[in-house]
C-alpha cells in the first residue's frame, strides 16, 4: 500500500485576491487547496513538457519537440 505524504505551503495574497481565488474555486466546486493543488499540478506539468522539448531540441529531434509542444497545448487547451 503506498502512503501519500502531504507538505504545508503557506501563500499570503493580498485580500482582494484572496477573495478572488476563493470565488473561483467555489465555482469550480473544490477548496482552496485543491484550486492551488490544480495550478501546481499544472505547472510541474508545463515545466516537464518544457524540460523533455528542450531535451530532444539539444539532441536534434525536431519532431519530437513539436510533439512535445502539441502535448503541451492539448494541456493548456483543458480547464484546470
Amino acid at each position: 500500500m503506498q502512503t501519500s505524504h502531504t507538505s504545508v505551503l503557506t501563500i499570503r495574497p493580498p485580500n482582494d485576491r484572496h477573495g478572488h481565488l476563493k470565488i473561483l474555486a467555489a465555482h469550480r466546486g473544490v477548496s482552496l487547496d485543491g484550486l492551488f493543488e490544480a495550478f501546481a499540478t499544472r505547472a510541474v506539468a508545463e515545466f516537464d513538457a518544457e524540460t523533455r522539448f528542450r531535451s530532444r531540441a539539444a539532441c536534434g529531434d525536431p519532431q519530437g519537440g513539436l510533439g512535445i509542444l502539441d502535448e503541451l497545448s492539448r494541456r493548456s487547451d483543458k480547464k484546470v
